[in-house]
């Protein structure tokens, strides 16, 4: 089961490049701003390390409201999943 946590945007790899739109980007950092993040992003934890493959524009909105932390719904797994998700 996922438990949400709150992790340091430092600690967490991004292994795929993602392309995210400015727009929807901008509209994200107001709403955090006025409300706060209503949906976690979701984190793989492999082996204490944390790998993010979705939530792209949430995350590039923490990074430039300047945020340090950011709420995931952290999910333990193998390394063998974490493959799974680079093929």
């Amino acid at each position: 089961m996922a438990q949400i946590r709150e992790i340091p945007l430092a600690q967490i790899r991004r292994p795929l490049p993602r392309q995210t739109d400015p727009d929807k980007v901008r509209a994200l950092m107001a709403s955090i701003e006025a409300v706060g993040l209503q949906e976690p992003i979701e984190v793989l934890e492999v082996e204490g390390e944390y790998y993010g493959f979705s939530g792209c524009h949430r995350y590039e909105a923490f990074v430039r409201l300047g945020k340090e932390r950011i709420p995931c719904r952290v999910r333990k797994a193998p390394r063998a999943v974490l493959r799974l998700h680079l093929a």
